[in-house]
């Protein structure tokens, strides 16, 4: 059996090992494949492993040897599924490998707004400490995290440990699902989207990207929320109007935000939040600790495992 992964630098910069996928059959890995590549490099084989590469109709269609294929990550678009369906290729995900690597980001990007550790270590480097009469400094206001509310959009695997974290912190955690009645945890409140963003001090993003939530935090939106808000984005940078929220930063109409995720990545030199006042940006590597990526690929080869024994586990198609 030849068993091809498209683009396995994401995952496996290499710092894992591939070892259990050979027991399998021939692998071929390579680390990244671009459009006009991917085609003659699955060519014979029955089973590939994509994470960002796509497989769309037409190249499906051409490769008539393949079974499966291993999505190395939760989110299918880069496969076409319906097509997948009708050629009787069963396409498989893995969800839920860090949900704890995501909501570390959302407080690194949210302690990195009320501690700014990383402004007055510059400081102190640049001898600002030594040059001073008093024992300590501060170049901008220190805030604490107790006592803040805490406003999630959506509660699926992230932000319930999003939401543990904030309560460990002394936080209010408010809720946004899209059913009310959706049991929360002890100390969580569910609020219409309205309240949680006039209410909230930090908003977390944790929805997925729909025709629903597509520009979900825009101009209306921001003007909404407390000028002293914070906004913190790992889910989808579909949910943001970038442009809105550029201005709104560079007018002091929003405290801070910190973004894990944009509308186009690798972003457009020209993208607006890139120059933008009080953001900080992090290149979509929430979820790539090395304990996230070693859990999403043992998961990949159960997933491989299970449909060779004819327990299909994560299909999504």
């Amino acid at each position: 059996m030849k068993i091809v992964v498209l683009d396995g630098y994401t995952l496996n910069p290499g710092d894992l090992d591939w070892q259990a996928l050979i027991a399998f059959g021939e692998l071929c890995v390579y680390e990244r494949s671009a459009p006009e590549e991917r085609l003659s490099r699955s060519l014979d084989a029955e089973v590939i492993f994509t994470n960002k590469t796509l497989l769309d109709a037409a190249t499906l269609k051409q490769l008539p040897q393949l079974k499966y294929i291993g999505i190395l990550a939760t989110g299918t678009n880069v496969v076409d599924l319906e097509a997948a369906k009708e050629l009787d290729i069963v396409v498989t995900n893995v969800p839920g490998y860090g949900p704890d690597a995501v909501a570390q980001m959302v407080f690194a990007h949210l302690l990195h707004a009320t501690q700014q550790v990383a402004l007055h270590s510059d400081a102190v480097k640049r001898g600002v400490w030594s040059e001073s009469q008093d024992f300590c400094f501060t170049l901008t206001p220190l805030q604490s995290l107790k006592g803040k509310n805490l406003g999630l959009v959506g509660f699926g695997d992230i932000g319930k440990v999003v939401a543990q974290i904030g309560q460990a912190f002394g936080m209010k955690v408010l809720v946004n699902t899209r059913n009310p009645q959706a049991k929360l945890p002890h100390g969580c409140s569910w609020v219409d989207r309205e309240s949680l963003f006039t209410q909230s001090d930090i908003v977390s993003l944790h929805c997925p990207l729909t025709p629903d939530t597509d520009k979900l935090i825009n101009s209306a939106v921001l003007e909404k929320m407390k000028n002293s808000a914070i906004l913190i984005n790992t889910a989808r940078g579909g949910l943001i109007d970038e442009q809105a929220l550029a201005d709104a930063l560079n007018r002091g109409q929003l405290a801070f935000a910190g973004v894990d995720v944009l509308s186009t990545e690798p972003p457009a030199a020209g993208n607006p939040l890139l120059s933008a006042n009080n953001i900080s940006i992090s290149p979509h590597n929430a979820w790539a600790t090395i304990e996230a990526r070693q859990n999403l690929l043992n998961i990949a080869i159960d997933n491989l495992s299970n449909f060779l024994l004819g327990q299909v586990s994560h299909q999504v198609n």
